[in-house]
Formats: structure tokens, C-alpha cells, sequence
């Protein structure tokens, strides 16, 4: 039997319960999942790439045990269809929170298909009590001092309590 390879692209900045919720959805999807964190020369994030691959390993093993292993972090700055490639990836994972993102979604898996056809989109729709999560209001929220611990992983609540600390 062919190893099932999937890639989950985002910026992970930071991972949050929703992303999680897509990466355990995804176990059941694929063998091996590449939490692909894009990188953009223009955008400065919180967090940085080493930063992030430490927070999704440890959320990962934390919360999927021994599964926490088939998730690999790898970092892209082209093309998610080219880093899907480099990876032998012949899926691509997408979590959806609602109809916004479907219809964005949709857009992005006909332009892919397009230019990738041998890739498979694959929508993971997220469960009802993660899909108001966002990481631009966990940042926002953390910014202010309000408590993300509902909405992040513990290490990440951690992370970003610290990092608005200093």
C-alpha cells in the first residue's frame, strides 16, 4: 500500500485549538501530515520559524501521543502546490470554519488543480467549538493581556504570555 502523504499549509503563527483540530482530522486522512509553515519576506511574525516548529511539535505530542510523530514541520516560501511536491505530498489538507472560507477555499483548489493536477484538496471542516479561533485575535487578545488559554494549546498560551510579558 502507497504511504498516504498530506500537506497543511498555514503561518501557525500561532497554532491554535483550530489548528489542531484540522492536523487530528488529518491523521485519519493521511499516513504522514507536513504542517507546512509559509514564510514571506514581507511579513514579520510573532513568532519565529524555530519558534513555531517547537510549538506545533510539542501541541502535537502533547495532545495525539505517539501519533504526534506522523506530523512533520517543514517550512515553504514558494508555491504551496511546489512544496507539496518537494514532500511526495499527493494530498493537501484545508480546514474550513464556514462558508467564507469555503468559497475562498474553492478558489485556491481550482487554481491548484489547475496547475497541480495530480494534488487532491481535501476540506476539513472544523469542529463547532474551535471554528471562531483565529490567530490574528488570539494575538490581538494576548496583545491586551486577555486569557487565550481557551483558544491555543498550553505550551502556546505559554509561549505567548511570555513573549507580550516582555
Amino acid at each position: 500500500m502507497t504511504e498516504r502523504i498530506a500537506l497543511y499549509a498555514g503561518s501557525f503563527d500561532p497554532l491554535t485549538n483550530g489548528h489542531l483540530d484540522v492536523l487530528k482530522a488529518s491523521l485519519a486522512v493521511a499516513d504522514t501530515i507536513y504542517a507546512a509553515i509559509g514564510i514571506h519576506p514581507g511579513k514579520k511574525p510573532l513568532f519565529s520559524f524555530e519558534e513555531r516548529v517547537d510549538l506545533i511539535e510539542t501541541a502535537a505530542k502533547a495532545e495525539f501521543g505517539s501519533d504526534g510523530a506522523r506530523i512533520k514541520v517543514v517550512d515553504f516560501d514558494g508555491l504551496v502546490i511546489d512544496a507539496a511536491r518537494k514532500h511526495g505530498a499527493s494530498i493537501m489538507i484545508r480546514g474550513l470554519r464556514d462558508g467564507t472560507d469555503l468559497d475562498y477555499e474553492m478558489q485556491m483548489a481550482g487554481m491548484n488543480e489547475t496547475m497541480a493536477p495530480e494534488l487532491q484538496t481535501v476540506f476539513l471542516p472544523a469542529s463547532p467549538s474551535v471554528r471562531t479561533i483565529t490567530a490574528t485575535l488570539v494575538r490581538q487578545i494576548a496583545s491586551m493581556g486577555g486569557d487565550i488559554r481557551p483558544f491555543v494549546p498550553a505550551a502556546v498560551a505559554g509561549a505567548l504570555t511570555a513573549k507580550f510579558a516582555k
